[in-house]
């Protein structure tokens, strides 16, 4: 198509056009121009457009030369390759899922079929007698060990599984080579073979050091815990075993130490437990009382030690950070009730000293919990662990060394000290336990003593209903202090359960009184007389009127502390007992007293309420102020 010199001029034009708008919109941008077009220049300067090679339907026109900028090639346009066609996605978790089936579940059964069908050809082998006992036992420990050196050909090559998986039938081979030389065709004795397996041990270990692979740990572990039990003959070894037990636990904790494989924890302690449970049940006897509880504290001693120097995962809150607080709890109670079982045989009172023992044991790691630990989140699983279980040890060595009403006395002194340094320290995790150890001392004491009483006020009963009553107020009393909602309930709550306390240990010492009263009259006269039913009906009618009195004297009591603190809560209850009284003193009183009791019981009563009454007329509290307010402010 031919191009007139009047296009040519017009694309001139429009094209300056542009590079003055470009250029005012770098200018604007803060944008040098000549930088950006350095920029966007090729590599190689674009050849120039000779005149002759545009086709032109007039007489040749030379063009005007252009500036430096103007002169410059600008970069092609780049060509837009086409869409690519992706195939339907496969699901991540159905990825996951083949390639767990593929490389794990695939690997792990190819592992035992291999193993039950070299089993099956070297029984073949054997009962046709092609290999003697000694071939035998040498070919298992050959194999065993070519399996080990072949797997390493694979972890070399990035293998890891497959390499793991080879190491596992090896190490397998070679222990169950040495169980055969010993248990089925004697040829070593037990120590030689107890050696050899060490060795086995040992060297796995090395391997996973080395290696920095857990599983080879693990392998060691496993290995060295079937030892014992591939070497039993059924002698009792107490010595022998435990201190190779403790060794194992030794190890294991030092593995953990400096690498963070805290699986191996509870693999250990699976192992000793097992072990040390399986000799137990066998063996024990009262005679060995003095080396079985020095292991059993020794082993214990390991795994309560254990997570204060066990390394730190990276992933804090994995899983397996919290191995060691679980293993520690679990620790705790096995050794506890293993000792109270082995304790009981002489006295079980023993083991209370032996939990404050226990119990000043983990206020001592608590304490060094902070001092060990990196992680702000296991120094707080550890420490109120520890603290649990200090406190849960004081709480079981009271029923165990007290009797009677003296362990709802202990529970509610250990609740009283645990209340007072909760409020010291400011720990709402000390405030729990001391609530846990009250409501304890409560049900024991309303469902459980038994109080038999020979003197009034003065006795035990008495003293432990007062005991409650001063730890409950001082709950109320601490709880009043904050402004959350749950401590405004507790403090509700324990004035509730304060009260409702002292009026029953005052109600029972007027209900012992009487009927130490009907007691003696019976045994002073005779039950078929005229007066000894007289008697007795005017003991019921003065015990009657009392309990009337004592209702009104409490009501009375709280109603002046309602005044006096001022809470509405207080007198609410003053009031509801005034209400019971009112019942009481219409509808029995007047039918059952006698008219001297009746008329001091109607006076009373009348006087009492109409004393409140005037309080409230007066209106001392300014009960209408504060109800006009709230109005108002209900109405803005």
């Amino acid at each position: 198509m031919d191009i007139s010199k009047s296009d040519l001029e017009a694309i001139r034009q429009t094209l300056g056009s542009l590079t003055a708008r470009i250029y005012r919109i770098e200018r604007k941008l803060g944008i040098d121009p000549a930088a950006a077009l350095d920029s966007l220049a090729p590599s190689e300067p674009a050849p120039e457009i000779r005149e002759a090679e545009v086709p032109v339907s007039s007489p040749t026109v030379v063009a005007e030369p252009e500036s430096p900028r103007q002169a410059r090639a600008f970069p092609p346009v780049p060509v837009i390759p086409p869409r690519p066609v992706f195939s339907q996605p496969v699901p991540e978790s159905e990825t996951n899922l083949e390639s767990r089936i593929g490389s794990h579940w695939l690997n792990r059964i190819g592992i035992t079929a291999l193993l039950i069908g070299v089993s099956y050809f070297l029984k073949f082998a054997f009962d046709n007698n092609w290999i003697g006992p000694a071939g035998r036992v040498t070919i298992g420990l050959l194999a065993g060990i070519a399996v080990v050196a072949w797997s390493e050909r694979f972890r070399s090559r990035g293998h890891l599984l497959f390499s793991h998986s080879l190491k596992a039938v090896g190490i397998g081979t070679l222990y169950l080579s040495l169980w055969a030389a010993f248990q089925v065709y004697d040829l070593v004795p037990s120590s030689a073979a107890f050696v050899m397996m060490l060795a086995v041990t040992a060297a796995t270990a090395a391997m996973a050091l080395a290696q920095d692979a857990e599983i080879l740990a693990a392998f060691a572990l496993t290995g060295g815990f079937s030892t014992p039990l591939l070497l039993s003959t059924g002698a009792n070894r107490e010595l022998a075993l435990f201190a190779y037990v403790a060794i194992l636990d030794l190890a294991a904790l030092l593995l953990v130490t400096f690498k963070p494989w805290r699986r191996l924890l509870v693999m250990s302690y699976a192992g000793t437990v097992l072990l040390y449970a399986g000799w137990y049940f066998e063996f024990y006897g009262k005679s060995q009382f003095n080396l079985t509880i020095g292991f059993a504290t020794l082993f214990f001693a390991i795994f309560a030690v254990a997570p204060l120097v066990t390394l730190q995962p990276e992933g804090e809150n994995s899983f397996f950070a919290s191995i060691p607080a679980i293993l520690a709890f679990i620790n705790a109670g096995v050794y506890f009730l293993q000792a109270y079982g082995m304790v009981a045989d002489f006295d079980a009172k023993y083991m209370a000293w032996f939990a404050l023992v226990l119990a000043a044991v983990y206020i001592a790691l608590s304490r060094q919990v902070r001092a060990r630990l990196q992680t702000e989140r296991a120094r707080e699983i550890l420490y109120f662990l520890h603290l649990a279980l200090a406190i849960g040890f004081v709480t079981v060595a009271i029923p165990i060394r007290l009797d009677a009403h003296w362990i709802t006395l202990g529970w509610f002194v250990e609740a009283g000290v645990l209340l007072g340094v909760a409020n010291r320290v400011k720990s709402d995790f000390l405030n729990l336990f001391a609530l846990g150890a009250l409501i304890l001392g409560v049900i024991r004491l309303l469902l459980i003593d038994n109080f038999v009483t020979t003197r009034l006020l003065f006795n035990a009963r008495m003293a432990t209903y007062a005991v409650a009553v001063a730890v409950l107020g001082t709950v109320a009393w601490y709880a009043a202090k904050r402004e959350d909602d749950m401590a405004r309930t507790v403090s509700k709550a324990a004035l509730i359960a304060l009260n409702v306390l002292a009026l029953m240990s005052l109600s029972y010492e007027v209900s012992d009184y009487f009927s130490r009263a009907l007691t003696d009259s019976r045994a002073l006269l005779d039950s078929r007389s005229p007066t000894f039913w007289a008697n007795f009906h005017g003991i019921e009618i003065e015990r009657d009127f009392t309990y009337s009195a004592l209702f009104m004297a409490y009501g009375a009591m709280l109603m002046v502390v309602g005044f006096v603190r001022r809470t509405a809560f207080v007198r609410w209850q003053a009031l509801l007992l005034i209400a019971a009284t009112i019942v009481k003193v219409f509808i029995y009183d007047v039918w059952q007293l006698d008219k001297g009791y009746r008329i001091v019981s109607f006076i009373v009563l009348g006087v009492l309420l109409l004393a409140i009454s005037f309080v409230y007329q007066r209106d001392w509290l300014q009960l209408s102020a504060k109800a006009q307010t709230s109005e108002e402010g209900a109405g803005a």
